[in-house]
């Protein structure tokens, strides 16, 4: 597959992970409180299919990992909300099982090697232990996010969700930098700045229940 094509499919990805985070803080700005509207989990699991599917095409196992371990919480918010029980059955279904599968067919055909996305000449291992730090801590953000809304049965996002994500894009940028990746770069340069004024309206509505 052409190099830009398989940026394309990147960039993609990234544009929808900022346009989640848009729609999130304007209507926070405009209900002057952190609020987690369903379009914001609709839009980070399409995103989240793409990015997995970019991270494949780069042979690049720090993206993979990211995206595997947050793709099924999304889902699970969307279930929380009741959105996602409006799909249909097929869709459901397609969206489940789509990224095992793919992941498992092209390991069988031999087009997928674990020994390659470990051993990447165009990462060096230091570099790929930084990109898995760095996806581990990004990650760890919605694993928070998700025991904290299964905890109160509704979809939130937290303050320390916000916390975790303004690390964990720092880290990454990091590791874009090194690794020369424009997609990650341009996401988390922008994810950053909405991050760090999420946790300013929160102290904000803090300071005012007070």
């Amino acid at each position: 597959m052409s190099h830009w094509l398989v940026y394309t499919i990147g960039f993609l990805a990234q544009i929808l992970f900022s346009g989640r985070l848009l729609v999130q803080w304007i209507l926070s700005e405009r209900s002057k409180r952190i609020i987690t509207p369903a379009l914001f989990w609709k839009l980070s699991l399409l995103a989240s299919f793409l990015l997995f599917l970019y991270g494949y095409l780069r042979n690049d196992f720090a993206i993979m990992l990211g995206q595997s371990l947050t793709y099924f919480i999304y889902i699970r918010n969307l279930h929380l909300q009741g959105e996602w029980q409006k799909s249909p059955k097929w869709f459901q279904l397609f969206l489940i099982t789509f990224p095992i599968f793919i992941v498992i067919y092209a390991y069988n055909n031999g087009e997928y090697d674990l020994d390659q996305l470990f051993r990447n000449d165009a990462i060096p291992f230091w570099l790929l232990v930084l990109g898995i730090v760095s996806q581990i801590v990004f990650t760890l953000r919605f694993i928070y996010q998700w025991l904290y809304s299964e905890k109160t049965k509704t979809s939130q996002l937290p303050i320390t969700f916000w916390q975790l994500s303004v690390l964990g894009a720092s880290l990454i940028l990091i590791y874009a930098i090194f690794r020369k990746d424009p997609v990650l770069f341009i996401g988390h340069i922008a994810g950053l700045i909405i991050y760090v004024r999420n946790i300013f309206i929160w102290k904000k509505q803090l300071r005012e229940l007070r």
